[in-house]
């Protein structure tokens, strides 16, 4: 935390600016994820399938890409920082609103409104990091500033268990709601106080967005992380969306079980983020994708062989581990893949995630439905080692 700040103030950024966008980014987090121990408890309430019921995954990740763009070019003209506490306030609404859902398509629709709200949250807030930190600091403040959405990651996964268990879901996405209001509060009195620089783009235009997009994936180095960061989404959360499903399934547990053990992949993802300095400085970027692509595949295939529900712990934590080194190095390759339209860039790149989670989950949870979780969990390990080496070469060329 201290590299945080001294890495903020040597280039003029307000340590307690990124930290409300830390805060922000754990409401998005928890949103999105929250949803991956309740899918047996939705399930069971409307009668369907695991894999019917992980479309309220689906239409989060779908509407959560989806909109990514718009927000770029919205965050780009109005300001960053400004879009990110309106969407804040309005993520507390849908996330709410949610809970009050009455049947599996209501919820499904509710999701798809929740996704959208919290779309801008993430990718903004690490544009204008990219904004006010320079380069040569950027990647330990995004992996310091990414702890809050780790944390998300572990509420969403741990408090949807322990709540779903006391609470109910919809108990859940109540919580939720309150959470996304206090931060969103805490972000108005930043810029009413005057304390943040927005850095603004004059010729963020939106009407011709698709014509901006088209012209920005011909730029090889944004077609390499954009491309690279679709498959991973596609790929990592198809797979993992189901782990919460598979505990349950396979050993009987409890949610509030499941919520702790799959709390595992948000410490993993804290372990990283404690150690980013002394991995980067060690390892590079060259040397930190291809190891954490062997983690993630390794742990796949640790969850699918292991003998009980607490012989999982290390593979999940090793999950978290692995994913955030390959993907931190993913998004700090975006912040700098186009400069000059950072937070349009930004949107892309994480729109291209989280449709490729979308995708992924929906095809994932067909095929869990019709041969098990454990192929599904040990091919999608296998082809994201594939990506993590494919990844490693392509910086060079970046």
């Amino acid at each position: 935390m201290g590299r945080m700040v001294e890495a903020a103030e040597a280039t003029g950024a307000s340590f307690r600016s990124i930290a409300l966008l830390s805060a922000a980014s754990f409401g998005s987090a928890a949103t999105l994820r929250v949803a991956d121990p309740l899918l047996p408890q939705v399930a069971t309430e409307f009668a369907v399938s695991v894999g019917d019921a992980s479309i309220i995954v689906t239409t989060f990740a779908f509407a959560y890409g989806a909109c990514q763009v718009l927000y770029g070019a919205l965050g780009d003209r109005a300001g960053k920082y400004r879009v990110v506490a309106i969407m804040t306030l309005l993520s507390g609404a849908s996330a709410a609103a949610t809970g009050l859902a009455s049947s599996l398509a209501s919820l499904a629709l509710l999701r798809l409104v929740s996704g959208a709200t919290a779309a801008a949250i993430i990718p903004l807030a690490m544009a204008h990091i990219g904004d006010v930190v320079a380069y040569e600091h950027r990647q330990p403040v995004l992996a310091r500033f990414l702890s809050g959405q780790i944390l998300g990651v572990v509420f969403g996964q741990v408090f949807g268990g322990i709540f779903g268990d006391t609470l109910g879901w919809r108990g859940v996405f109540f919580i939720l709601g309150a959470l996304f209001a206090v931060v969103a509060l805490l972000l108005w009195r930043e810029l009413a106080a005057g304390r943040i620089a927005e850095k603004r783009a004059a010729s963020a235009d939106a009407r011709n967005l698709a014509t901006r997009i088209f012209a920005m994936l011909k730029v090889p180095r944004v077609r390499i992380v954009v491309g690279t960061v679709f498959i991973e989404g596609f790929l990592f959360f198809g797979g993992f969306a189901f782990f919460g499903a598979y505990l349950r399934h396979e050993f009987g547990i409890g949610y509030v079980a499941v919520g702790l053990l799959l709390a595992a992949f948000g410490l993993g993802g804290l372990a990283y983020a404690l150690a980013v300095g002394q991995l980067v400085t060690r390892l590079k970027q060259r040397g930190m994708v291809p190891l954490g692509g062997a983690l993630v595949a390794l742990s796949f295939a640790g969850a699918a062989a292991a003998p009980s529900a607490i012989g999982t712990i290390p593979a999940i934590f090793a999950a978290g581990l692995g994913f955030y080194m390959l993907h931190n190095t993913l998004q700090t390759a975006a912040t700098q893949m186009l400069p000059e339209a950072r937070g349009l860039a930004l949107a892309v790149f994480a729109s291209s995630l989280f449709l490729g989670q979308a995708a992924g989950v929906a095809l994932c949870g067909a095929l869990v439905d019709r041969v098990g979780y454990a192929p599904v969990f040990i091919a999608t390990g296998v082809l994201l080692l594939a990506l993590a080496l494919y990844f490693r070469s392509a910086l060079a060329r970046l």
